[in-house]
């Protein structure tokens, strides 16, 4: 009887969110009512948008969008906080215990990203290659990605690697090979690790990084405070 309530609680919930996302100029279906988010977590846990320091309290967070340190120059997010759909976090949490018994350690500069900033990314974004458009959401959207990189345990700096995060250069294609043998190994020990543990990573992006089944979770526009 309670999952029969439940369901339809969200069923009103969904149907609610539906009528404002008919709004969207792109015909997407975006998750922006947070009872409704809420409902269907509780029917299925995996949906849930957990906060990743909580969950790997030594994971180092560097929130560049809570700051102006970023290819937009503005602050984005009203916090710096990281969060990402509960398998997602389960698996970073696999990959962070990997990494520390090597020396090393997960940063992370983003993860779920609501919509709005999505659209706002791409409306100001001097090259649109980098920066996912709106008409069809980003996997951020769906918290199933994360833009990270590694650090040394022995010294907490950043272990080198191609690129700043962010940047537009060719050079941060994964890809690349124009680069000194020590940054090619470092790029490529990373991305090795994350596709072996359920990730994938972009094209154009080293340190950008899909869940393996991003397709069953839809995009959200709730906000960090909300969360």
């Amino acid at each position: 009887m309670k999952n029969i309530i439940l369901l339809f609680l969200l069923g009103s919930c969904l149907s609610a969110c539906a009528q404002k996302n008919n709004q969207n100029p792109y015909g997407l279906t975006i998750v922006n009512d947070y009872r409704a988010y809420h409902t269907d977590y509780k029917i299925n846990p995996d949906h849930e948008l957990v906060e990743i320091k909580k969950a790997i309290p030594s994971v180092v967070l560097d929130i560049r969008y809570a700051t102006k340190n970023n290819f937009m120059q503005q602050v984005m997010y009203k916090q710096a906080r990281a969060f990402a759909r509960k398998p997602v976090v389960e698996q970073l949490k696999k990959i962070q215990a990997i990494l520390n018994k090597k020396g090393y350690g997960l940063k992370i500069f983003d993860a779920y990203r609501p919509y709005a900033i999505t659209v706002a990314f791409y409306q100001k974004a001097s090259d649109k290659n980098f920066v996912a458009n709106p008409a069809k959401g980003s996997k951020h959207n769906r918290g199933c990605a994360v833009d990270l990189t590694i650090i040394d345990l022995k010294t907490g700096k950043d272990v080198p690697m191609p690129t700043p995060y962010d940047s537009f250069a060719p050079e941060a294609a994964p890809h690349f090979e124009n680069l000194p043998p020590a940054v090619i190994k470092n790029r490529d020990f990373l991305i090795a690790t994350m596709q072996a543990n359920g990730f994938k990573v972009i094209y154009n992006e080293w340190w950008h990084f899909d869940f393996n089944g991003w397709q069953d979770y839809e995009l959200m526009d709730i906000p960090f405070e909300k969360l």
